[in-house]
């Protein structure tokens, strides 16, 4: 009875060893993944009748640390714990072009890998690619429309210009 409690435990451990084994491969494999693709939201960005009020009302009753543009949220890569990444929200004034050429009231900002990859790989589908990327000290951004007339902001971030700017952020 010991000696198969014994075995039963002994498997058991083999077993959390392999998995953990396995989950330090996955992680591994997902940290050095170059795959062109989107890995999650940068912004949200909408019209707003009065930007500085808006910002004012949001900081005021749901406690947004707010500055010139919006809000920035502050959150940690899972892949790389160690790493903070930044998501921007923004009113825009109703005139603002910098929707165009979509009559959309808002434009969502997604974070991506390989920003060069995606782009060939969408122009590949058919995609329509609003402008040319352009690179900034803090990352990399390209406009497209997608199927419903939205345009899309595509951003390939480089983090740590913004953790080194600093500023208050959401949390």
């Amino acid at each position: 009875m010991i000696f198969m409690g014994s075995c039963h435990t002994a498997t058991k451990q083999n077993d959390n060893k392999n998995d953990n084994r396995y989950k330090s491969e996955q992680k591994d494999t997902m940290m050095n993944d170059t795959t062109p693709k989107v890995t999650g939201i940068g912004g949200i960005f909408f019209r707003s009748k009065n930007p500085a009020e808006t910002r004012s009302w949001y900081s005021k009753n749901l406690g947004l640390a707010v500055n010139e543009y919006g809000s920035t949220f502050e959150f940690r890569n899972a892949n790389r714990p160690e790493e903070i990444n930044y998501l921007q929200w923004s009113p825009f004034a109703e005139g603002t072009d910098y929707f165009n050429p979509s009559q959309k009231e808002f434009m969502i900002n997604y974070r991506v890998q390989n920003m060069e990859g995606l782009v060939k790989k969408l122009k590949e589908n058919g995609v329509t690619i609003v402008d040319e990327i352009e690179e900034f000290e803090y990352g990399k951004f390209v406009h497209i429309m997608d199927n419903d007339g939205n345009k899309i902001e595509l951003w390939e971030p480089v983090d740590s210009v913004l953790t080194k700017i600093g500023g208050e952020t959401a949390k």
